[in-house]
């Protein structure tokens, strides 16, 4: 199983906390849709186009130092794709409220992964589980 060096998801969530932060504090949401286009790239290059990554990868040693499972690093970022795409349809539907709330909800996930808590891990793992009792249950 291919794993990613902790150092660069660190890099990716300070990138999403600050460009959430400058997209409320400007109240400038296109800074979301650069966010948008930053973690799309991201997921579809597996982490290797991902720009806040690129930026910090020559000053990080992530040899020998923790990793994370790229499906699982591929997961958090999908979510992250979805709370920045409901957001930017917040806010293209005149939907203000809307777009700060899926805004809030993305840098409460990142700003926990950074301190620690991996939201997107717990519902990963729960997700994992579900699928484990359901093929167990239809085996019966």
């Amino acid at each position: 199983m291919r794993e990613i060096p902790m150092s660069y998801i660190k890099s990716n969530q300070a990138g999403i906390v600050l460009f959430v932060v400058l997209s409320i504090l400007l109240s400038q949401p296109w800074l979301l849709a650069a966010l948008w286009a930053i973690q799309v790239a991201g997921v579809l290059t597996q982490g290797r186009g991902n720009l806040f990554v690129l930026i910090a990868k020559p000053f990080l040693k992530p040899q020998g130092k923790e990793t994370q499972a790229a499906e699982l690093t591929r997961f958090n970022n999908t979510l992250a794709v979805l709370f920045l795409t409901l957001s930017l349809l917040g806010f293209a539907i005149g939907w203000s409220v809307a777009g700060y709330v899926f805004s809030a909800m993305l840098i409460a996930a990142a700003g926990a992964a950074l301190l620690g808590y991996c939201i997107g891990c717990t519902i990963y793992y729960q997700y994992k589980q579900f699928k484990a009792r359901r093929k167990i249950k239809m085996s019966r």
